[in-house]
């Protein structure tokens, strides 16, 4: 059955690591658009570090683009109209900080607009995050937040530290607590904690639920364990060349890495 959907993360996929999008996938992209093909960028950065990829490609402010943010705690329109929002709750965060800095393990929240973190010494990867995604830092401490909780919506929490430290954290981590959230790997030094109910693959279900499509009119296309959910979901599950042992395992085939033009390679040989 013909491809009408390619699913396709943004770090170490779209982009390589000049965090650039190829002359030769954006115009693989731009032609499977005007083919008539869902091109959906699922990420779990938010919004504002997916606008300027969306221009570039031709995709934004539009009612008939969709985006799938925050590892599938979103999934909207590319004009904004909202399809899934799957937050955590304010009591959920609260255990959750507490663990982490009793762990003695570097934390954040992010927003729809910003990013928090009740470590007063705000580590390196929380600075490293906001550049990345474009979103500004606030420093606040736990009571500060729960009197503000009901002016913002917890889309993701992540731990955000050396390997090391988040290895040890994890595995300390009380099953009781891990219950609660969905948790996936996205770096080295990012362990991202969401809505149990939260995957790139869930959002990418309901979001082809709503658009009548089926799982073998889907390609998907990623490189780390934040992207085997949707991997597995799609009809067509492709790993990047630099792919994670863990994704590689999951994909039905393996394209060039982000670097040699692995997205346009794969959607040249499943949508054209």
């Amino acid at each position: 059955m013909a491809i009408k959907m390619v699913a396709i993360d943004i770090d170490g996929t779209l982009i390589n690591d000049q965090r650039e999008i190829t002359p030769r996938t954006v115009a693989a992209i731009k032609k499977a658009s005007a083919a008539g093909v869902k091109i959906v960028l699922c990420t779990g950065r938010p919004m504002t570090g997916v606008r300027a990829y969306l221009n570039q490609l031709g995709l934004n402010d539009r009612d008939d683009e969709y985006v799938v943010s925050f590892n599938g705690a979103l999934a909207q329109t590319t004009s904004k109209k909202v399809m899934v929002d799957d937050s955590i709750s304010f009591n959920d965060y609260a255990d959750w900080v507490n663990y982490c800095l009793k762990e003695g393990v570097h934390s954040q929240i992010e927003t729809r607009d910003y990013i928090y973190t009740t470590n007063q010494d705000i580590g390196k990867y929380t600075i490293h995050e906001s550049g990345l995604v474009s979103m500004p830092v606030r420093y606040r401490s736990l009571d500060e937040m729960a009197r503000i909780q009901d002016q913002y919506v917890i889309a993701k929490a992540m731990m955000v530290d050396d390997k090391a430290v988040i290895d040890r954290a994890y595995a300390d981590l009380p099953q009781e607590l891990a219950d609660r959230f969905s948790i996936v790997r996205s770096e080295d030094f990012y362990l991202e904690f969401m809505h149990k109910a939260v995957s790139k693959g869930s959002a990418l279900k309901r979001l082809c639920e709503e658009l009548n499509l089926t799982t073998t009119e889907v390609m998907a296309l990623g490189n780390a364990q934040n992207d085997n959910s949707m991997i597995e979901f799609a009809g067509t599950g492709v790993a990047m060349g630099n792919s994670v042992p863990e994704t590689l395992k999951v994909a039905d085939d393996v394209t060039a890495d982000n670097n040699h033009d692995g997205v346009a390679a794969a959607i040249e040989k499943y949508v054209f």
